[in-house]
């Protein structure tokens, strides 16, 4: 069954339908905003494993997180989860995501709602988050966590940011429906701002993804994707 959310005149937000109850579902994309089969465990899988995370964070006093398509922050929100159980005193971590199209505080909140070991985190982050979000969203949402999500072109917002990401989740829709975010130039940029020995880590695997990866300069691997995905992506700036 599909609920097509009504258009909000006025909205920078992308329209949504709701699929299978609080399935958020991109029609001008045709594509999910998370794996079907669950989530947040792909999150784990993709993101936080193929990043080498959360061992590399370790001693670290400021681990930086970037993030192409913050989505419904299901990435951010289990990762802070995940930094909650392991930081120790003094440590500091920045997430900073670049989406085109940012979500509304009750979408993220309907979206997020099917996983109970998120709840706090899910309801910390939607009430900060504001009601109309643009520009950069920058929130303090404890006292060892900053999330700053930077409204717009990700090619203008990464081109704009400082080096220094110790890590990449690289998380646009498909890249068959989404190729500029999977583009040649904008894998330099990630790759450019990057520090020595940081990473990134994908769910898609497609063939220009990895050849722009790889010209961008990563050294790229091939994984074993999650659930019914044959391979992933995943590499490091050597």
């Amino acid at each position: 069954m599909t609920e097509i959310d009504p258009d909000q005149s006025g909205s920078t937000s992308l329209p949504l339908e709701w699929r299978d109850g609080d399935m958020p579902y991109s029609a001008a994309f045709g594509d999910h905003f998370y794996c079907q089969t669950d989530g947040r465990l792909e999150c784990g899988h993709v993101f936080l494993a193929g990043n080498g995370l959360p061992e590399r964070w370790a001693g670290k006093d400021k681990f930086l997180i970037g993030e192409l398509g913050f989505g419904t922050g299901l990435n951010f929100v289990e990762t802070w989860r995940q930094w909650k159980a392991h930081r120790t005193d003094g440590q500091h971590l920045v997430f900073m995501s670049f989406e085109l199209y940012p979500m509304r505080a009750e979408d993220i909140d309907r979206a997020l709602s099917r996983w109970p070991e998120i709840d706090a985190e899910r309801q910390a982050l939607t009430k900060m988050w504001p009601g109309e979000p643009q520009g950069t969203v920058t929130l303090a949402l404890d006292g060892q966590t900053r999330l700053s999500v930077v409204c717009g072109s990700a090619l203008e917002g990464v081109a704009a940011a400082e080096t220094g990401f110790d890590a990449w989740y690289l998380d646009g829709f498909a890249p068959s429906r989404n190729g500029d975010m999977w583009s040649e130039d904008l894998m330099r940029l990630v790759f450019e701002r990057t520090v020595p020995g940081g990473s990134f880590a994908t769910y898609a695997a497609a063939g220009f993804v990895r050849r722009n990866l790889i010209t961008a300069g990563f050294a790229v691997e091939r994984r074993k994707g999650y659930a019914g995905k044959r391979e992933m992506l995943c590499g490091i700036k050597l």
